[in-house]
C-alpha cells in the first residue's frame, strides 16, 4: 500500500514533470493530469502481473465484444479501487487542493450512447474485481455521440470532443497493429481463398486498464483506431494543388473510428456503421489469435482457453471473422472451423425491438465483405438444409429462421446459429425471446437459450457516486457488503431504527441539495428540495413513453389551475435524455418537455407546487449527481419492450421508489421488494399481446370518455403552449391515430399511481422505509452476481487470483 508521504512525493515529482509549472504555477488540468497520470502508473505493475498470471496459468480469457462502452470517468473510480481515494483526499488537502474540483476536469469517456455501453463498462468492472480473466474489445471513437445542447427548447448536437485534452488513461500499442481488408476479389489458390485488391486500413490498439476493487488485479479495455497505410496523403496530388483529394483517403479510413453511430438513414452511413461493425471485429480476433498462438496451444482446443462473447448483434460478424481465419489462414476445413466457432462464441440478445435487430442489404455488404459474405451464403445454405433435412420445418418456416432473406442478412439470425449460448437479460425478456420472438429457434435448439439478468456494479454506483449513503451503510452492518453487495438485505434489521432512518433521510436531503444546486447553476431554475425529486433519466425512445410523463404533468398544472390552493405534494419532475438525431418525434418531444417546462416554471398561479426541469447531456457523470438524489425512480416503459434495463436498478441502490410497468427487470425488482415497496401500473404483459394481436385498439374511446386525455391532447395543438399549433402535431398524430406504445391506455393507470406515490410521500416514515427496503434489496442485481453467472454458465471461466 503506498503510504501517505510517498504519496505526496509521487505526485509532486508528477506535477513539476508533467507540467513544468510549481504546484502553485500549475493549472487544475495539469494537477489532474499529473493525479492521473500517477494513477495509472501505480496500476500498471498489477496491470503486467495480471496479464503474465493469465498466460503462465493458460486460463480460459473471456474477449468480450462491444460497439459501446460507456465508462464514464477513470479517476475517482480507480482511486477507490486502488484503496488510494482517502489517501488522495488528505494529501491534496494538506497541499490545498480538492481531489472533488480536480476530478470534475476528467471529460466522460465519449464510447457510448446509453444501456448497452453502460452494461459493458459495468461487466468489465465486475470482471476485474471477481479477477475473472476478460477483457472489452471495442473502437476508439474520436469523438462520442454528440454533445447535447438545448437551445430555444430543442436538442441541438454539437461533436463530443472528449479526446480533445488527450485521454491519460489510455496506452497506444502501435506494435500490435493489424491490417482489417474491405473490398476486394476472392480469389482460390491450393484450396484457399484469399482476396486481392482490397482496401487495406490499418487497425491500431489504445490498452486502457481496468482496475479491480483492492485484488491486485487489472484486466484491458482494448479499443481500435482506424488509421491509413503508409502514407498521411497523396504528395504528388496535394503537389498539384488539389488539395481536398490528397487527403481523402486518409478521411475516408480515419472516418471509421470518428463517430459512434454515424447516421444510417441514407446508404453512406449505412456503409460506414457496415465498415465499424467489421472494423473492430476483424482487429480484436486477429489480436487475439495472435495471442494465443504464443501459448503454443492448439488452434483446434481454441475454445478451452479463448472465450468470444458477442454483447448484441454489432459485433455478429465474429462469426463468419473467426472462420474466415480458421479456414484460409489455419488451414482447418468447413466443419471443424465451425465447431470451433460455435464452442467459442456466446450471444446476449438485448431486444425485441425490430428496427434493433439487424439486417444489411446483400448487395451492400457483398460489396464491401465479399468473403466474409461468401461464409454467411453458407451458414445459411447448410442451416436451411438442416431445417429442411433434419428439423423437417417447411418452406415458410426455413424462410423465417434463414440467415438470407428478402435481400437482407439478419445479423441476429447469424449470431443465434453460430454461438453456443443465447441469453436474454431479464427473466421476462428471456420468456419474451423463447417463446415469441425467437420461438422457431428456441423449438430447435432449447439448450442454447438462457438467461443473465443484467446488473449493476455498485462500486460505480453507490460506493463512488453516493459515499455518504455508503458511509451509513458500512456503519450499521460492516463492510463486507463491499466485497458482497447481497449483504445489503442486512440493512432491513435497521428499518425500525429511528437513528438510521435519520441517517438515510439526511444524506438524500444532502444530495437533493446537491442536485438542487446544479440545477440553479445550469438551467437557472429554482427547485425546492422538499418537494418529490420524481426523474426520468433514459435514452429518448417512444417505447420509454417520456411522452406518458408529460401528457401527465401537464394534467397536473391544469388541475392546479382549476384549484390552486388544493393540498398538493410539490413535485419536481426532471427529465435527462438524448435523442437520436434522425429520430424526428424523439426530439420533439424533448421540445414539449422544455416548452411545458418554461409554461409550468414561469406561472405564479400554482405557487412552485410544480418545476419540470430538462437537464442537457445526459452522462454517466450527470447520472451520478441524479441517482443519489432521485425520490421516484420512472420505469414507465410500454410492458414487453424494455429487455431489461439497469437505470431502474442503480436509482433502486441509491434509495428511489420504482414507478414501473412490469417489463424487464421491473417484474424481478418488484418480487425483490414486495407489493408495497414500488409503486406499479400499466397493462400485463398478456393484455399488451392481446391487444396486438386483436389489432382493435382504438383511442376514440379513452379520448372521449376521459376528459383529463382530452384536454391535455387539445393543448398540444391549440396554441395553448404558446407555440405554433403544428410544432407538437407529430407527437399529437402519434398518440391519438398510431398509440403503438399504448400512451393513453394507460393514462389512467400511471395517474393513479402518481397519486399514491404522493400519499405515501407525506407519510415519512413510510416513505423512509420504502426507500430502506429498495437499497437493501438491490444488491442481487450487482453485476458481480450477473458476471459470476456468466462465467460459470456461459464462458465456463473462473477466477484467476493472485
Amino acid at each position: 500500500m503506498v503510504t501517505k508521504a510517498q504519496f505526496k512525493k509521487d505526485y509532486l515529482k508528477k506535477l513539476t514533470v508533467k507540467s513544468g509549472r510549481t504546484i502553485e504555477e500549475a493549472s487544475r488540468w495539469d494537477q489532474y493530469h499529473a493525479l492521473a497520470s500517477m494513477v495509472r502508473e501505480y496500476a500498471s505493475m498489477d496491470w503486467v502481473d495480471t496479464n503474465n498470471r493469465y498466460d503462465d496459468k493458460a486460463c480460459k480469457q473471456v474477449f468480450y465484444f462491444s460497439i459501446e462502452f460507456l465508462t464514464g470517468k477513470f479517476l475517482m473510480n480507480n482511486l477507490i479501487n486502488l484503496g488510494l481515494d482517502e489517501t488522495a483526499s488528505e494529501v491534496l488537502d494538506e497541499l490545498g487542493l480538492d481531489l472533488e474540483d480536480i476530478a470534475s476536469i476528467e471529460k466522460d469517456q465519449g464510447l457510448g450512447n446509453g444501456g448497452l455501453g453502460r452494461l459493458a463498462a459495468c461487466f468489465m468492472d465486475s470482471m476485474a474485481a471477481l479477477a475473472i480473466p476478460g477483457h472489452g474489445c471495442g473502437i476508439r471513437y474520436n469523438y462520442g455521440l454528440f454533445e447535447q445542447k438545448i437551445i430555444n427548447g430543442y436538442q441541438v448536437e454539437f461533436p463530443d470532443r472528449w479526446l480533445n485534452n488527450r485521454n491519460v488513461w489510455e496506452v497506444k500499442k502501435a506494435d500490435k497493429s493489424v491490417e482489417v481488408h474491405f473490398y476486394g476479389d476472392v480469389k482460390l489458390e491450393n484450396g484457399r481463398y484469399f482476396l486481392e485488391n482490397t482496401t487495406p486500413v490499418l487497425a491500431v490498439p489504445y490498452d486502457t486498464p481496468v482496475v479491480g476493487y483492492k485484488n491486485d488485479t487489472v484486466n484491458t479495455l482494448r479499443l481500435w483506431s482506424a488509421q491509413a497505410i503508409n502514407k498521411e496523403f497523396d504528395y504528388s496530388t496535394f503537389s498539384r494543388g488539389e488539395y481536398m483529394d490528397a487527403f481523402k483517403k486518409k478521411y475516408d479510413v480515419e472516418s471509421i473510428s470518428q463517430v459512434l453511430y454515424p447516421n444510417d438513414s441514407y446508404d453512406e452511413g449505412k456503409v460506414l456503421r457496415l465498415k465499424q461493425e467489421y472494423f473492430f471485429v476483424s482487429a480484436g480476433i486477429q489480436g487475439i489469435i495472435r495471442s494465443f498462438k504464443k501459448l503454443g496451444k492448439p488452434m483446434a482446443k481454441l475454445y478451452d482457453y479463448i472465450s468470444i462473447h458477442i454483447n448484441d448483434t454489432h459485433p455478429s460478424m465474429a462469426i463468419p471473422e473467426l472462420m474466415r481465419i480458421l479456414m484460409d489462414e489455419e488451414g482447418f476445413g468447413w466443419d471443424e472451423s465451425w465447431s470451433i466457432v460455435e464452442k467459442t462464441c456466446s450471444y446476449t440478445n438485448h431486444t425485441i425491438l425490430s428496427e434493433a435487430l439487424e439486417k444489411w442489404p446483400v448487395e451492400m455488404f457483398s460489396k464491401l465483405l465479399p468473403r466474409i459474405y461468401m461464409i454467411i451464403e453458407e451458414i445459411n445454405k447448410r442451416f436451411c438444409l438442416d431445417l429442411f433435412e433434419v428439423y423437417h420445418k417447411t418452406q415458410e418456416e426455413v424462410n423465417r429462421m434463414a440467415v438470407i432473406g428478402h435481400g437482407e442478412i439478419r445479423m441476429a439470425h447469424l449470431a443465434i446459429i453460430g454461438s453456443h449460448s443465447i441469453n436474454g437479460v431479464a427473466r421476462l425478456h428471456t420468456e419474451i425471446l423463447k417463446n415469441k420472438e425467437l420461438k422457431d429457434f428456441y423449438n430447435i435448439m432449447p439448450a442454447k437459450f438462457n438467461n443473465k439478468t443484467n446488473g449493476i456494479t455498485h462500486r460505480r454506483w453507490l460506493i463512488n457516486s453516493n459515499p455518504e449513503l455508503s458511509k451509513v451503510i458500512t456503519k450499521y452492518i460492516g463492510d463486507y457488503w463491499i466485497r458482497d453487495p447481497q449483504h445489503l438485505r442486512e440493512l432491513m434489521k435497521f428499518i425500525d431504527d429511528k437513528d438510521f432512518r435519520q441517517e438515510i433521510d439526511d444524506v438524500k436531503r444532502k444530495n437533493k441539495e446537491a442536485l438542487a444546486a446544479y440545477i440553479l447553476k445550469h438551467n437557472n431554475i429554482v427547485v425546492n428540495p422538499d418537494s418529490i425529486f420524481d426523474v426520468h433519466a433514459k435514452r429518448l425512445h417512444e417505447y420509454k413513453r417520456q411522452t406518458l410523463n408529460i401528457l401527465h404533468i401537464m394534467y397536473l398544472y391544469n388541475r392546479l389551475l382549476k384549484n390552486p390552493d388544493e393540498d398538493f405534494v410539490p413535485r419536481t419532475f426532471i427529465f435527462a435524455a438524448k435523442a437520436a438525431p434522425s429520430y424526428y418525434i424523439a426530439k420533439q418531444t424533448i421540445k414539449l418537455i422544455n416548452t411545458v417546462a418554461d409554461l409550468v416554471n414561469n406561472d405564479t398561479r400554482i405557487k412552485d407546487k410544480i418545476k419540470v426541469v430538462f437537464l442537457e447531456n445526459y452522462s454517466v457523470s450527470l447520472a451520478e449527481i441524479l441517482m443519489p438524489a432521485a425520490d421516484v425512480s420512472e420505469q414507465i416503459s410500454t410492458t414487453t419492450k424494455e429487455a431489461s434495463g439497469t437505470g431502474n436498478m442503480k436509482f433502486m441502490m441509491n434509495g428511489a421508489v420504482t414507478i414501473a410497468t412490469l417489463d424487464g427487470a421491473n417484474v424481478e425488482i418488484h418480487e425483490q421488494v414486495g407489493e408495497d415497496n414500488i409503486v406499479l401500473f400499466g397493462l400485463t404483459e398478456e393484455e399488451v399481446y392481446e391487444l396486438y394481436e386483436r389489432h382493435e385498439y382504438k383511442t376514440d374511446h379513452i379520448i372521449e370518455n376521459d376528459p383529463r386525455i382530452k384536454e391535455v391532447l387539445d393543448q398540444l395543438i391549440n396554441g395553448f403552449l404558446g407555440v405554433d399549433k403544428e410544432e407538437f402535431q407529430i407527437i399529437y398524430d402519434s398518440v391519438v391515430y398510431n398509440d403503438e406504445y399504448f400512451v393513453l391506455k394507460d393514462f389512467d393507470s400511471y395517474a393513479a399511481a402518481q397519486e399514491r406515490i404522493g400519499h405515501y410521500y407525506t407519510d415519512e416514515d413510510i416513505w423512509l422505509k420504502m426507500a430502506i427496503t429498495n437499497i437493501a434489496h438491490s444488491g442481487v442485481f450487482s453485476s458481480d452476481k450477473t458476471i459470476q453467472e456468466y462465467a460459470s454458465g456461459i464462458w465456463e471461466t473462473d477466477r484467476v487470483p493472485k
